[in-house]
């Protein structure tokens, strides 16, 4: 007693010199102080110390005179550019509703414009999964579906039962496909119909962020993808206030188990494993991560937005594919295209859970709006029931064989395209890839300048970073051109071998600078300046 009475004198004794004042001011001043140096430890943690640095010089150079002007100057050159230099189509654009309706001649004017569109016939990487021409059988089919039920919207289920029931059902035969009705699945898997694969993805974040809010109490959820996971997970961290801790893919660029699990804390709500990815189209280590999830108690999403209708079947096939579904346990979520390998329209797919308790933090529901009670189980309200319809329509008509047989197709031109472009020396695949995406880049000449080749051919590929590569997703669009690609692909690689440099409107040399470019934040405002100008 006498010890803390003499300490507590001698601090009154030394704390006597200051003024009040400033004894009241230097504590704040110290927390802000250990407030501002955690923000820029943590801000380097994340992005690291190269990025900080170059970041934190940008903005210092941005401050001369006319430094600044300069830079929005040359951004603009550099949309235009990736506009292709024409005229913006806003400046075509009708803006007032005509005085008198057009009637029946809409359908002219609809088909003026639709003509001006690119041949996707064949040429496209992705894009249009259904083979044939808008004119085919499986088009016409879904078209007259969609008609059917293009007045329905299963947000009034009290007076389109039907549409109710399709969803449902739609859902009910995609979980099957997926692991449903394996016992070690836990027989509850459940999910409800999206507008594509990025709301599905959007979902199943924000319901793994509320669910383990629910359940571990998390308030600064975190959540570990590989650098290679789609660019949808980074729009719902942006959204929903998560977040990211991205780790690089190992040598065979897939999920780094290892890193992932060096990233796990006590805030980490979800882990996301891609089956396959977008880039190289590369399965996972889907067990892996589903152990990994179940030691730590998180959710893991797996991305079946490429392969939930192509993998499936092409294990019946006896091809060789890892684990990817519900049968793996610590598995929380899948998101699944319909509108892809399913030949559904555009605008279709599912997100499943492992057991309703999970997905019940997908809803929102609100009590207190005077316009009565409400509750909506996805992102939109009104949803359009013709695409439900649409979707269950390609189903039933496909069938378990008709998607044995259309997976058979692509894979095997998948294989085909793969070993082609192994047989063009300057050339080599990204990985083995797992699935009906084939990536491939070069040491050799450019990657970028092949591509501007090949679009001068009417090829539209997808152009790739980290490597500089390029990819092609092999549809049934492909399975009667797949050997033109390949004599364009070699033809294109040796023009550019005995030419190197880029061609007029190319836009390698764009490619080129982004990626290698240290100021990521210059090449972010880059796409949102080409994105404002676009829409």
């Amino acid at each position: 007693m006498d010890l803390a009475l003499r300490l507590r004198d001698a601090a009154n004794g030394h704390l006597a010199r200051y003024e009040p004042l400033v004894l009241l001011v230097a504590p704040l001043l110290a927390l802000l102080a250990a407030r501002a140096l955690h923000a820029a430890a943590s801000t380097v943690a994340d992005r690291g110390l190269r990025a900080v640095l170059v970041a934190l010089a940008m903005a210092a150079i941005k401050l001369l005179p006319g430094v600044s002007g300069y830079i929005d100057a040359e951004k603009r050159k550099v949309v235009d550019q990736l506009q292709s230099g024409g005229t913006s189509t806003k400046s075509s654009l009708r803006t007032e509703l005509p005085s008198l309706g057009l009637s029946n001649e809409v359908i002219n004017n609809l088909e003026t414009l639709k003509a001006r569109d690119v041949n996707w016939q064949g040429k496209c990487s992705g894009t249009v999964y259904i083979p044939g021409s808008e004119c085919g059988n499986h088009f016409d089919l879904i078209n007259k579906a969609y008609s059917m039920f293009s007045h329905t919207n299963p947000l009034h289920q009290d007076v389109f039962k039907s549409v109710a029931q399709l969803e449902a059902e739609v859902v009910q035969m995609t979980a099957a496909l997926l692991g449903s009705k394996e016992t070690s699945s836990g027989g509850q898997i459940c999910g409800n119909m999206t507008s594509g694969g990025t709301e599905s993805i959007l979902l199943a974040v924000k319901t793994s962020r509320d669910y383990m809010r629910s359940k571990k109490g998390i308030t600064k959820p975190e959540m570990i993808i590989a650098e290679s996971a789609h660019s949808a997970y980074d729009k719902a961290a942006q959204y929903f206030n998560i977040k990211v801790r991205r780790v690089p893919v190992n040598k065979e660029f897939l999920a780094d188990v290892k890193g992932f699990k060096r990233c796990i804390n006590g805030n980490t709500i979800m882990m996301v494993g891609s089956a396959p990815g977008f880039p190289h189209g590369l399965i996972d280590p889907i067990e892996e991560l589903g152990e990994l999830a179940s030691r730590y108690d998180i959710c893991l999403h797996v991305d079946l937005c490429l392969g939930g209708f192509v993998l499936p079947f092409a294990r019946k096939l006896g091809y060789p594919i890892p684990p990817f579904d519900f049968c793996v346990k610590g598995i929380t979520s899948i998101s699944t295209d319909v509108h892809k390998y399913g030949l559904a329209p555009k605008g279709t797919s599912i997100v499943l859970y492992r057991n309703h308790e999970i997905r019940k933090h997908q809803f929102v529901a609100v009590t207190e709006w005077t316009g009565g009670l409400y509750v909506s189980p996805t992102m939109a309200g009104s949803r359009p029931g013709g695409l439900i319809a649409g979707a269950w329509a390609a189903m039933m008509s496909l069938g378990l064989n008709g998607y044995m047989e259309s997976t058979g197709h692509i894979m095997e031109v998948s294989k085909k395209i793969q070993r082609g472009i192994e047989d063009i020396p300057e050339l080599f695949v990204i990985g083995k890839p797992d699935m009906t995406v084939v990536a491939f880049g070069s040491d050799l000449v450019d990657i970028f300048e092949v591509n501007d080749i090949m679009s001068s051919k009417g090829w539209h590929l997808n152009a790739l970073q980290r490597p500089n590569s390029l990819h092609i997703c092999v549809t049934l669009q492909h399975t009667g051109i797949y050997e033109e690609f390949l004599r364009d692909l070699k033809d294109s690689v040796n023009t550019v071998k005995a030419n190197p440099g880029p061609i007029s409107g190319g836009r390698a040399p764009i490619y080129g600078a982004a990626g290698k470019m240290p100021d990521r934040g210059m090449v972010r405002e880059l796409l949102v300046e080409f994105m404002d100008s676009s829409c």
